[in-house]
């Protein structure tokens, strides 16, 4: 009797325990940590830089050399 308790036990308590304390886990971690939330704040202003200077050079190349969009 205590044999068929531990399939029982193995078939189908166990798998449902496992998949419910890695589904609650899963909630818990579906955003950013902190950290992370930092870092994709500093890309966003590394890129926006990044983005202005290239505005800036486009802008500087028309008015100085002429066509320059066609060679590239």
């Amino acid at each position: 009797m205590s044999e068929i308790l531990g399939i029982i036990a193995l078939t189908i308590v166990a798998p449902i325990w496992i998949v419910s304390h890695y589904l609650t886990k899963w909630k818990l971690s579906k955003g950013l940590s902190k950290d992370e939330a930092l870092m994709l704040e500093d890309l966003w202003k590394t890129a926006q830089a990044m983005e202005n200077r290239v505005k800036t050079l486009e802008a500087i190349l028309d008015d100085n050399v002429k066509g320059w969009r066609n060679n590239a």
